[in-house]
């Protein structure tokens, strides 16, 4: 029950830094109500897993409200944020049942989080497919494994080398975890699978307009992660803008204006992210300045300019220019915790804000991960046996964790993958195509 009399914080979004948020104020004499468009807590650095086939998409997502059982003082409502008043400090949420309910708070926490950006080109969103929720990986599962099934009807060669061929467009962290796994599903999950296609003939082509893969990286893990595509067979093609992308394929332009086709029946979307859509009514209410990416410009303790009582924090919020990881958010919505404990006098007043950079890392293949920890550059067995322990430390729930590393261990021992279900019958996939 929420009580009138206590101070009521609002968290819109519960990924990683609203969820930091509310249990941060666990202990404290605040009502916390937090809303979400989906009743789970993603964790999106294994999302490309879910779209592999390697996990279920229960293990990466567990239920908010199981999340939050044994936290008195929070309350989830399933639903989507569409409007802030500040003047009255309410929240407008559309309901499941396109009710709507009005939410007031005292204190408000925007980690509404991002969205998949096709740089003004939504028309590619139905062709070019997005990872960024759990339905998007599920969907690219079915496609990714329908393309095999579609390749081992097709009597054209041609036609089954488009089938066969599978375009990811980003080269950054999600781009090459993508890659690397569906080159290893190509060779070693789908293996002795088909009697009329060998899947380990599929491209997986990797395309970026930078010239790198990875770019954030030291040049000594950049250099090792294209060398281990390389020997996994993903063709990575560097210096080249999308042009245009439709069922057959993308069309790539180079620097000096050439052009190129790529005939891939299945092509995947890991090239950029803006905002979520609350940051348009977050800007539109508060008048906050944004930088050239749509994010917020907050304060040193991740409030509004001007409005104390509104907190940012995550991928649409710029604080230091930090990038959109799950370690700044998770360690702002945790900081924001204890300015609002402070206020009401439950502790005393927090510095402010300073990440503390673990580092970056990715996994290239089922055994091999890169990692740069400030300074000190893993590659290889070692780099993965870090990178599994830091996403298992991050993975919310012991049962999650137990189920992720049980499956990690089923595919290092036999290379295969549990989770290779396409769910929607033969026919329903061809007409949602023809539409």
């Amino acid at each position: 029950m929420v009580n009138a009399t206590r101070h009521r914080v609002v968290i819109v979004g519960g990924g990683f830094g609203g969820l930091a948020a509310a249990r941060a104020l666990r202990k404290s004499d605040v009502d916390v109500v937090l809303i979400d468009r989906m009743n789970h807590h993603l964790f999106q650095p294994l999302l490309y897993q879910v779209a592999t086939a390697l996990l279920a998409p229960g293990d990466i997502a567990p239920a908010l409200r199981d999340v939050l059982r044994k936290q008195r003082n929070a309350r989830v409502v399933l639903g989507n944020a569409t409007e802030l008043d500040v003047r009255a400090r309410t929240v407008r949420v559309e309901l499941p049942d396109r009710r709507h309910e009005v939410v007031g708070y005292d204190s408000l926490v925007v980690a509404a989080g991002s969205a998949d950006s096709y740089f003004g080109h939504e028309q590619w969103r139905e062709v070019a497919l997005p990872m960024k929720t759990l339905s998007d990986a599920v969907r690219l599962r079915s496609r990714l494994l329908t393309a095999f099934e579609n390749a081992a009807n097709a009597h054209d060669p041609a036609e089954r080398a488009r089938w066969l061929t599978i375009a990811i467009v980003g080269a950054g962290p999600t781009g090459v975890e993508l890659a690397g796994q569906v080159a290893a599903m190509a060779r070693t999950g789908l293996r002795h699978q088909f009697r009329d296609i060998d899947p380990a003939s599929a491209r997986v082509v990797l395309i970026d307009a930078v010239d790198t893969v990875l770019p954030p990286f030291a040049e000594s893990l950049r250099a090792h992660t294209a060398k281990k595509l390389g020997r996994l067979g993903v063709e990575v093609v560097l210096n080249r803008m999308v042009a245009e992308v439709d069922q057959e394929g993308v069309l790539l332009r180079a620097k000096d204006d050439s052009q190129g086709r790529l005939s891939a029946r299945t092509v995947v979307w890991a090239a950029g992210v803006r905002p979520a859509d609350f940051a348009d009514q977050l800007v539109k209410a508060t008048a906050v300045p944004t930088d050239k990416k749509g994010r917020v410009r907050v304060e040193p303790d991740c409030s509004l300019p001007g409005h104390p009582e509104i907190f940012a924090v995550g991928d649409l919020a710029n604080l230091d220019d930090l990038p959109g990881l799950a370690a700044p958010a998770i360690q702002q919505g945790g900081h924001v915790g204890e300015v609002i404990r402070a206020r009401l006098g439950e502790r005393t007043a927090p510095p402010r804000f300073r990440y503390r950079d673990r580092g970056t890392m990715a996994t290239v293949s089922p055994g091999d991960a890169v990692a740069d920890l400030r300074g000190l550059t893993l590659r290889g067995l070692i780099g993965k046996a870090a990178w599994i322990a830091v996403h298992l430390a991050f993975l919310v729930g012991w049962r999650n964790r137990i189920a992720v590393l049980a499956e990690w261990g089923w595919l290092l021992t036999t290379g295969r993958r549990s989770q290779r279900i396409i769910l929607e019958a033969a026919d329903e996939g061809m007409a949602r195509r023809k539409s």
